[in-house]
């Protein structure tokens, strides 16, 4: 399935199913609630057009968003960074979240404002402890995401990355969440970025240093992961910081990621 949060005419949101430019109500007003009781649809309302609704972020409020840095070894090498023995963890808090079409909105604070596109995996049961091997079995599903971070704070506050990522609407989300029998394959998926039109990221998922199953079981092991938690993996190369010269990002830039099989995900870029 391909799982949206949406509202109609100003209502309260609610789950759906979209297909075929369609929206098939589920029951129940939040995606962690419907995660929570194993996806398991109750009979729902008539059909809604697709263009009738807003799509929210599929997830507006994750109890846990973790985010995975310098996961790609060719991003790795075009920051100059060593390649890492183990992941680099670093958490991302759920004021960053809004849905498509919602704005990236980058304060005063703020001077050099980068995007990133990101595989984010949804879990679907707890998960603690979990072998490799087992640790697919948990998730619940996928979506795009985009860390937007903040370099200039990222570079300047002691090597801490959170407050650079955790900026207000710096974590787009969406638009649906694939159900994991839609996406056989989590290491096999292209991945891109696509600004003004031109495309900066262009890479495949297949070129994580820790996959999916391993960031998992990596998580599980002290943490539990619980259902409605996001993961997001990383991002290839073609960054804005890594460019000559740098790209940063600005208002009336429109920035889209594009995951194989998870659609389009586009935000426009203000100033506050």
């Amino acid at each position: 399935m391909k799982l949206v949060t949406y509202s109609v005419d100003g209502g309260e949101p609610r789950v759906g199913s979209l297909e075929d430019g369609e929206i098939r109500p589920l029951g129940g007003p939040s995606m962690v609630e419907f995660i929570g009781r194993g996806g398991s649809p109750e009979p729902g309302e008539d059909v809604v057009p697709a263009q009738r609704a807003r799509i929210h972020a599929p997830i507006p409020r994750p109890g846990k968003i973790i985010a995975i840095g310098l996961n790609y070894e060719d991003h790795a090498a075009e920051t100059g960074a060593e390649i890492p023995e183990k992941p680099i963890v670093f958490a991302k808090y759920s004021n960053t979240v809004v849905g498509p079409g919602d704005a990236i909105r980058v304060p005063p604070v703020v001077e050099e404002p980068d995007y990133e596109a990101e595989l984010a995996v949804v879990i679907g049961r707890e998960a603690k402890n979990v072998p490799v091997e087992e640790a697919l079995g948990h998730v619940f599903g996928y979506m795009n995401s985009n860390d937007v971070s903040a370099r200039d704070l990222q570079r300047s506050e002691g090597g801490q990355w959170t407050r650079a990522k955790s900026i207000d609407t710096f974590g787009p989300m969406g638009p649906y969440i694939a159900t994991t029998d839609e996406v056989p394959d989590p290491q096999d998926l292209s991945i891109r970025c696509i600004l003004n039109g031109e495309v900066m990221q262009d890479g495949t998922t297949s070129k994580m240093i820790f996959s999916v199953a391993e960031l998992v079981s990596f998580l599980s092991h002290g943490m539990t992961l619980e259902p409605g938690d996001v993961i997001m993996t990383g991002t290839p190369p073609g960054v804005g910081m890594a460019r000559d010269p740098k790209v940063w990002l600005k208002a009336g830039d429109e920035v889209s990621i594009e995951i194989e099989g998870l659609g389009t995900l586009t935000n426009p870029v203000e100033t506050t």
